[in-house]
């Protein structure tokens, strides 16, 4: 498929994006959360412009991507910990045969 032209508007401002048909659900879903959080830190917070709402939006968005890499990193170790055990295991009961 080709790509689709579409415009989305983030604080007020559009922005005209090329993406694959296939993903402009997610992206439409993106900007209207986007939009959500900047309006609900204008309520919430004191600021210069627009682009402090942003900056605290990007930020909160970062701090979740850094804990989800913490996360899966940990979740890869256990998984990683549990097949080492499985092996010697099996290693342990093929070798008493």
């Amino acid at each position: 498929m080709g790509e689709l032209s579409i415009t989305v508007n983030i604080a007020d401002r559009p922005y005209k994006l090329r993406i694959d048909p296939v993903e402009e659900e997610n992206v439409r879903k993106a900007v209207k959360i986007v939009n959500d959080k900047i309006k609900d830190y204008s309520k919430a917070y004191d600021y210069k412009d627009r682009q402090d709402l942003l900056a605290m939006v990007a930020l909160q968005y970062a701090t979740g991507v850094v804990d989800y890499e913490i996360r899966e990193t940990v979740e890869k170790k256990k998984d990683i910990d549990r097949l080492v055990d499985i092996d010697k295991l099996l290693t342990e009961t093929l070798s008493k045969d």
